[in-house]
């Protein structure tokens, strides 16, 4: 959910910079949260003129009482269910501050998306409601924001007038949290009773509440510290995606940390490539710029050709991410089947990817009453710390140095399964940057056209074990050749016999064997070869990532004849029994399989004779201006 209808009135004025400061606040179902939101839109003067006014009367034609709870609960869908499902940020200001609040549900079906708001938050706001006591799910959400690092805590004892303010209520709550946070290593800067729907220590202390001395909600967020400005940081810019636009390899991210500024000297890690920023680029010439801070998504371009992936960081060689192949890491645990030791998972870092295996358990806690439970798994809603050892390298922070790039998510299947803060890392040796600087050709691509009377290109064939990859590629190499081109042929298997010889048969494997075999391919494509590539590569992720780095050279060939058909042949199409198990890493000639939905031209081996198809693959390079029409 979102407050579509205040964003605009909300934001920070124009003016003097003031301090930011993220603040989250969560609690058990029904304490109270978005009662106390919305009061506090409400003091601090941050509602749009006329909307308080508004639902009040709108609460009045359907004969129910106004409840300050409607300013955030305006989907119908949620009122219905009586919870609030989303997570919504909301912009008030007090006397010294800017402050982003950030709702977060209570209830436990939505921890994954509380997990998504505290973890942006320099402090928080735990509520507590005075008639039912401090509960197993409040113990959590504390635990959580420990897990989290959120520091800076102030508890909110609500609903004080169901108790007739009581002092000595609110003071056995306030003992009760106050012990647990404190023995979690959190020490609440204040513990404020309060009435959010009357407003008694919101914004003043009223008579109600004479017996209390300290702090209303909204002076305790002029105590919390703001956290260091993210354009004070050091840079660190995940990248997101790279883009080809005319003569242009764009690479784009959001910058996490620091600033950066055209002539910059940057290093490209985990591999450590040195480079200088060239431009940053905008979506028109005025939105170019010559530098940009945090919080901002860009495009830059390199005074160098580099390969480039999605998930490297781009970072100032003076204070660089560590290059990482392993972590502790501290999390909180959402997936139905526990975490086992040994288990192999998929560790989110920024951008990028990496499949992982959990060496060991190193602590798993029951958030509720803090009790350590077995060093085996960790349960479903739990914490632990555990030892994360990854497949590749990565550059990664720790949590304390860097919070933008030291938080991590894990996923299984696809699903965030938890996520949690680095606590340490296990750095691989110091990184010195590497000065790359590519040698292009000498050779204009108008005298390899000349000579081999076509453009470069990719011709990536995919298809099931047996589906006739090869023999087409081997087709398609001879009667370019004989024509006077330039066809280089990849074919999958031999490729895993010499370059590709370290990797198996895993997703992770599968993944890098085709990347390779695209990077090879592009860079024969820009020297104006034809590199021909057979290779099953099963993913739709994968393939659409060779036609990433290819780019415009890519042209896709899906060899879909059928299962049965591949079944009766060996796996590089021959007829002759073949048995499905001895194809490495399937479980099925085509369990594994993503056919595409889009490519450049479909060959059924089964009801066409070779010749006819290679036919097809001429026309197709033809018409897509690959081959020249002086080629026979």
């Amino acid at each position: 959910m979102t407050l579509s209808s205040t964003a605009s009135d909300l934001l920070p004025l124009p003016g003097p910079r003031r301090p930011q400061l993220r603040v989250v606040i969560v609690g058990h179902v029904d304490h109270g949260k978005s009662t106390l939101v919305g009061r506090l839109l409400h003091e601090t003067g941050s509602l749009p003129d006329g909307k308080l006014e508004a639902l009040k009367a709108a609460s009045e034609r359907r004969g129910m009482p106004f409840e300050w709870s409607f300013l955030l609960d305006a989907l119908q869908t949620e009122r219905d269910q009586g919870i609030t499902i989303d997570t919504t940020q909301i912009r008030f200001r007090t006397k010294g501050r800017d402050v982003i609040l950030i709702d977060a549900p209570g209830h436990a079906e939505f921890l994954r998306n509380m997990i998504t708001g505290a973890a942006q938050a320099d402090g928080a706001i735990l509520i507590v409601d005075a008639l039912e006591g401090v509960r197993d799910q409040t113990r959590r959400h504390g635990y959580l924001l420990h897990l989290l690092g959120v520091k800076q805590v102030a508890v909110v004892v609500n609903k004080m007038d169901k108790v007739g303010f009581e002092a000595e209520r609110f003071a056995a709550i306030r003992d009760e949290i106050s012990d647990h946070l404190t023995r979690l290593g959190v020490v609440p800067r204040a513990v404020i009773p309060i009435s959010a729907r009357h407003g008694d220590g919101v914004a003043e202390l009223t008579d109600r509440i004479d017996w209390y001395r300290g702090s209303t909600v909204i002076t305790a967020f002029e105590q919390f510290e703001p956290a260091r400005p993210l354009d004070d940081r050091p840079l660190r810019l995940p990248v997101q995606a790279i883009y080809k636009f005319d003569d242009r390899r764009i690479v784009a991210g959001r910058i996490e940390a620091g600033h950066m500024a055209v002539g910059d000297d940057i290093v490209i890690m985990p591999a450590g490539k040195k480079a200088r920023i060239k431009s940053i680029e905008g979506w028109s010439v005025a939105s170019a710029r010559e530098s940009v801070g945090a919080g901002h998504s860009v495009g830059i371009t390199l005074d160098r050709e580099l390969f480039v992936e999605r998930g490297d960081v781009i970072a100032h060689a003076d204070a660089m991410p560590a290059r990482i192949r392993g972590m502790r890491v501290r999390l909180f645990w959402l997936h139905d089947q526990p975490l086992k030791a040994r288990a192999s998972i998929v560790v989110r870092v920024g951008a990028k990817q990496v499949r992982a295996v959990v060496d060991r358990i190193e602590k798993a806690i029951d958030p509720g009453d803090l009790a350590a439970t077995s060093l085996q798994q960790i349960e479903r809603n739990h914490v632990g710390e555990v030892t994360l050892l990854l497949a590749h390298p990565v550059a990664a922070d720790s949590y304390v140095d860097s919070p933008p790039t030291g938080r991590l998510a894990i996923e299984i299947y696809g699903r965030i399964a938890g996520g949690g803060l680095i606590l340490s890392m296990q750095a691989e040796e110091h990184i010195q940057p590497i000065d790359i600087v590519p040698v292009a050709s000498d050779l204009s691509a108008q005298e390899k056209v000349a000579r081999f009377h076509h453009r470069g290109a990719v011709v990536w064939l995919t298809g099931l074990p047996g589906s006739g990859k090869s023999t087409l590629a081997l087709a398609l190499e001879q009667r370019l050749f004989r024509n006077g081109g330039s066809p280089i042929l990849l074919d999958g298997d031999t490729m895993r016999a010499g370059l590709n010889g370290d990797l198996g048969f895993a997703p992770a494997d599968r993944s890098e064997n085709v990347r390779r075999l695209a990077e090879v391919a592009s860079h024969l494509a820009q020297n104006g070869h034809i590199a021909i590539v057979a290779a099953v590569s099963p993913f739709l992720r994968d393939r659409a990532e060779a036609r990433r780095i290819a780019h415009e050279h890519f042209r896709e060939i899906y060899v879909s004849t059928p299962s049965d058909v591949c079944e009766s042949r060996d796996p590089k199409g021959h007829y002759a029994k073949a048995r499905t198990g001895e194809i490495p890493g399937f479980t099925g000639v085509s369990g594994d399989y993503q056919p595409p939905d889009d490519v450049e031209l479909q060959i059924d081996t089964s009801t066409a004779e070779i010749s006819t198809s290679t036919e097809q693959i001429e026309q197709m390079l033809r018409s897509t201006g690959i081959l020249l029409e002086s080629v026979k």
